[in-house]
């Protein structure tokens, strides 16, 4: 039993994956407790189960922290608990997969195609719909007194400053970054998981499935 002045610092991230059904905190939580043989203890708390597993669901749940609060509570009733993370998460379900090999290269050429084409479309409908030709065209008389034969250096010089905008826009090049900062990718990417994660626990909260105090894991399934 632990004593009064005992505190236990936990700490739960937005989203987490395990690869195993039976769910300890310790899959889901980092710890840190000034009682170094409490923690192991901790970490074999079973937080919940997924049944009924099957490969084309993902197996999802909310949990609230103060579920996981209650569980330590169960073993240890006198410790001061420290919230440090998130006071709702997710946790996924997924069976370990290996590494797709030829299907998984197939798969990295096949969206490095459509991106590349997309992106060379967009580009092309851009010039023809603001007729950027026939504006080239125009600078180049105006300027030399000679018609432009299509292909002058404003065309040149364009086409280099579009690669290297694209690239100062992206912030790197193959696995070569320019700065340490994020690119407009990653920090999209990172909007978007966060919106998606809110969104999924709200619908869970309000589906009444989340994992909260006075809630036991014996529904079996969780999933979305």
């Amino acid at each position: 039993m632990a004593s009064n002045s005992e505190t236990v610092y936990i700490k739960a991230d937005r989203n987490v994956e395990v690869t195993k059904p039976q769910v300890t905190l310790g899959d889901v939580l980092k710890m840190e407790c000034a009682n170094v043989e409490m923690l192991p203890k901790l970490k074999t708390i079973k937080l919940l189960t997924f049944h009924h597993t099957d490969k084309k669901n993902q197996n999802r749940t909310a949990v609230s922290i103060l579920r996981v609060i209650e569980l330590i509570h169960e073993q240890y009733p006198n410790i001061d608990i420290q919230n440090m993370g998130e006071q709702d998460f997710i946790v996924t379900y997924e069976e370990q997969k290996t590494a797709g090999g030829v299907l998984h290269t197939v798969k990295a050429v096949v969206v490095v195609l459509i991106s590349f084409i997309g992106a060379a479309f967009s580009i092309m409908a851009f010039n023809n719909d603001v007729d950027v030709t026939k504006m080239f065209g125009q600078i180049y008389e105006l300027i030399t007194g000679t018609e432009s034969n299509g292909f002058t250096m404003l065309e040149l010089t364009y086409s280099i400053g579009l690669v290297i905008g694209i690239l100062t826009f992206f912030n790197h090049f193959g696995k070569k970054r320019f700065s340490v900062d994020p690119t407009p990718m990653e920090v999209e990417m990172r909007l978007y998981e966060n919106d998606l994660q809110t969104t999924l626990i709200e619908n869970i909260s309000r589906k009444g499935k989340e994992l909260d105090v006075g809630k036991r894991n014996t529904s079996g399934s969780h999933r979305t």
